[in-house]
C-alpha cells in the first residue's frame, strides 16, 4: 500500500512514545472484553497517499463472536504526544475557557501503546485525554454465508463499555445489545470498511473489537482512530505471514468530535463539555479529505448551515493532526 511505512514487527508489549509538535501527554491503563459482531459493506477509495452510557457518548447477517467474560488488568506505560493549534482562531473563540485549559481548536492529549494482547493478530490501546479504548483485530478464514464465492472479504466490528469504564459500573451486554451499542459498532464497521479493498482481502473476515477502558466522551471516535491503527498493523502482518498477497488497506481513517457550547465551536469535547453541548457532531474522514460519516445532533435548539460549516472547518485540521499521529505511531512501533 502506498503512503505507509513497512516496519518490522515484534510480539509483546511495546510502548509507542510519540514526540510530535501536534499532540500532548497521557497515561494509559487497560482491560478487555469481546461481544457480538456486525457491519455493512462500506465504500472503497483506491490510492491514498447506573449512569446511562448514552451520557458518555454497528451490522451484518449474524454475529461473528460469542460473548465471553474477561479478566481486567491490561496496563500500559506512558505515551507522549504534543498538540498545537493548526489554524487561527477569532477573539471570540479564544475567549472560550475550557476546564482542561485547551484552546477551542486543541485536541486532547493522544497516545498509543502497541500489542497489549499477545494472541490477537494486532492490538492497540489508544487514549484521547482520559478516554481510553482497547482495539484489537482477529482474522477468521472464510466470510459470512451471504458473502461466499464472490472472492471478497468482510470486516465486522464490536464495541463495548467495560464495567468499570464509567463512574457507575456498566453491566455487561450479554443477551441483548443496547441501541447505543448497536449504533456505535455499526459506525465503526462502516468507517473501517471504507478503508479496505475487499477483493485484496480475499475470502477472509477481519473482526474488530473496541472495548472502552475509560469513558470521558468521544469513545466512538477514539475507537475508530485506534481501530484503524490496529487494522493497518494486522493487514501488514497477514502479508508478512503469506496469508494474503497485498495489503488491502487503501485509505487512512480517523474520527473526532466537535460541538457547539454556548454558541462556540469546540474540538474534541470531553464529558464536561459534551454533557452541556448545544450541538454534538462526530466526523469521520479519510486521508483524501473525503467525509465517511457525519453524526450530528441538535441537543437544544436547531443549528444553522453556517454553524455546521464552522464545525466541519474545525474538525478537518484536527483530523489531519490525528492522521499524522497515526502514521508516526506506525513508524515508531
Amino acid at each position: 500500500m502506498q503512503g505507509l511505512l513497512r516496519l518490522k514487527r515484534g510480539q509483546g508489549m511495546q510502548a509507542s512514545t510519540i514526540q510530535s509538535p501536534m499532540i500532548g501527554t497521557a497515561l494509559l491503563t487497560g482491560s478487555m472484553i469481546c461481544a457480538q459482531a456486525c457491519g455493512h459493506l462500506g465504500r472503497v477509495r483506491q490510492n491514498w497517499n447506573q449512569i446511562d452510557p448514552a451520557d458518555f457518548e454497528s451490522s451484518g447477517e449474524s454475529a461473528n463472536h460469542n460473548p465471553f467474560d474477561t479478566i481486567p488488568g491490561v496496563s500500559a506505560p506512558t505515551g507522549r504526544l504534543n498538540v498545537q493549534i493548526c489554524f487561527p482562531m477569532s477573539e471570540t473563540q479564544r475567549n472560550v475557557g475550557r476546564q482542561d485549559g485547551r484552546e477551542p481548536s486543541d485536541l486532547r492529549a493522544f497516545s498509543v501503546d502497541w500489542d497489549p494482547m499477545g494472541f490477537a493478530l494486532s492490538s492497540v490501546i489508544v487514549r484521547t485525554g482520559r478516554t481510553t479504548v482497547l482495539c484489537s483485530v482477529c482474522q477468521e478464514d472464510g466470510v459470512p454465508r451471504w458473502r461466499r464465492d464472490q472472492g471478497l472479504g468482510w470486516l465486522s466490528a464490536e464495541y463495548r463499555l467495560l464495567p468499570g469504564s464509567t463512574p457507575d459500573r456498566q453491566r455487561r451486554e450479554l443477551m441483548k445489545l443496547s441501541g447505543r451499542t448497536q449504533e456505535i459498532q455499526r459506525l465503526i464497521g462502516r468507517s473501517l470498511r471504507a478503508a479496505i479493498d475487499m477483493k485484496a482481502l480475499g475470502e477472509n473476515t477481519l473482526l474488530i473489537d473496541c472495548d472502552v477502558i475509560q469513558a470521558d466522551a468521544g469513545t466512538r471516535t477514539a475507537a475508530i482512530t485506534g481501530a484503524w491503527l490496529a487494522l493497518q498493523k494486522a493487514c501488514e502482518r497477514l502479508v508478512e505471514q503469506g496469508r494474503i498477497s497485498t495489503n488491502p488497506v487503501v485509505n487512512q481513517v480517523a474520527a473526532v468530535s466537535v460541538g457547539l457550547l454556548d454558541g462556540h465551536p469546540l474540538l474534541d469535547l470531553d464529558y464536561s463539555e459534551d454533557s452541556r453541548a448545544d450541538v454534538d457532531l462526530n466526523v469521520v474522514m479519510n486521508n483524501a479529505g473525503d467525509l465517511l460519516e457525519l453524526q450530528g445532533t441538535a441537543e437544544g435548539a436547531p443549528f444553522s448551515r453556517q454553524q455546521l460549516n464552522s464545525l466541519l472547518d474545525l474538525a478537518e485540521p484536527g483530523l489531519k493532526q490525528l492522521m499524522a499521529a497515526q502514521l508516526k505511531a506506525l513508524q515508531e512501533d
